[in-house]
């Protein structure tokens, strides 16, 4: 019986051993892993690799094992998305689109009928008239007539309305030949980039479509923004793409932008405590907020090292706001937050009490950054709402 027990040890302990080597195989070199205390998650840390431009001396330091969160306050925070009424269904006319009008049985009244024309040594025929920049066509024997802000059927039935005039009961039929006047400007990592212009109204996926799909690769779908008249405005393209968020599948205007950014440029932004801001970029193998505060140098300088604040972009229309105790990652309390793209980190000087407090001293660096900022921080901050 003796030798039996022995021999189970044995076997015992042997597949111990092999579990253990398996164990080990499985987990990269240099790597340990870690539960993220903000979302739970587990993520892998890099050690220190010899040469390294960053400074990683909290990878040497011994943690507790009841180490806490640095975060003491956290607040998720989403931009509504936008409410408006849908566009007409009928296109709207405007300035640079050409035209045609005819007039049944009176081609003395109509308007770009196929007219000769010479460029060179080449003649051809040109179809339709170029509404001008001020919104007119030039009618025969009506003179300048406006257009630009009707839709089709009123084009014909004004026009009708002009020629009852000279005619008892005219038949007019209007349509358009080229469309110049609603550009919608398809950019970034599209496979098709340009500009495009709209023949009727259009929603956010509509325009997607026009870019015939965006790289994989290279694409950064949760940083895409739609911008109009030089601003951002709330819309998540990342979750109406994966997500089929359809509030978020709003519709377009003349002169949209849809912008697709790469993922090859990721930073993060650091300033306060009387430095100017800087921008820091995020290495493929990540960074943490100790990391990144010994980049910008601020062990140099004073700050309020229990309340920093850190805003934190998940979507161009969701976010997070964190004030986290950097001393308690020092001391080893805590294990260092890990940074993401685009995180603005804001490093007071003093004991600041409220984010109403931090945001009168951030705004005027957010302001310097401008569009280089995220879509989340941009309509937070930057924008009337």
């Amino acid at each position: 019986m003796g030798h039996n027990l022995m021999r189970a040890n044995s076997k015992y302990f042997y597949f111990l051993i092999v579990l253990l080597f398996a164990a080990a195989t499985l987990l990269p070199a240099g790597c340990a892993r870690h539960r993220d205390m903000v979302s739970g998650t587990v993520k892998d840390i890099t050690e220190p690799t010899p040469g390294a431009p960053l400074k990683q001396p909290e990878a040497k330091m011994i943690y507790s094992a009841n180490a806490k969160s640095p975060v003491v306050e956290l607040e998720n925070v989403t931009i509504p998305p936008l409410k408006e009424q849908p566009p007409p269904l009928d296109y709207v006319v405007g300035p640079n689109d050409t035209i045609m009008v005819t007039v049944a049985g009176h081609p003395e009244f109509s308007l770009g009928l196929s007219t000769p024309t010479t460029a060179g040594s080449i003649t051809g025929t040109q179809r339709g008239c170029k509404v001008d920049g001020t919104g007119f066509i030039q009618i025969p024997t009506l003179g300048l007539v406006r257009v630009a802000g009707l839709t089709l059927p009123q084009v014909r039935s004004h026009m009708q309305d002009l020629l009852k005039q000279y005619l008892r009961e005219p038949s007019v039929v209007v349509e358009v030949v080229q469309y110049r006047s609603q550009p919608l400007y398809v950019l970034g990592q599209f496979k098709n980039t340009g500009v495009f212009y709209m023949d009727r109204p259009f929603n956010v996926l509509q325009g997607l479509a026009l870019g015939g799909g965006y790289d994989l690769a290279t694409a950064n779908p949760k940083a895409a923004r739609i911008i109009r008249d030089s601003r951002v405005i709330p819309v998540d393209v990342y979750e109406l793409l994966m997500r089929a968020d359809q509030s978020q599948n709003v519709w377009l205007k003349p002169n949209d932008t849809i912008f697709m950014p790469d993922n090859k440029h990721q930073m993060v932004f650091v300033f306060g405590a009387g430095k100017a801001g800087m921008t820091i970029p995020l290495p493929a193998s990540g960074m943490n907020l100790l990391q990144a505060i010994a980049a910008a140098g601020f062990q140099e300088v004073g700050y309020h090292s229990r309340r920093v604040f850190l805003i934190r972009s998940l979507s161009a229309t969701r976010g997070q706001l964190m004030v986290i105790d950097v001393e308690m990652m020092v001391r080893g309390d805590a294990i260092p937050l890990e940074l993401c793209e685009g995180d603005v980190i804001y490093m007071p000087k003093s004991a600041m009490t409220s984010w109403n407090e931090a945001v009168g001293e951030i705004l005027p660096t957010l302001q310097a950054f401008g569009a280089i900022i995220s879509p989340f921080v941009q309509l937070k901050y930057l924008f009337d709402k």
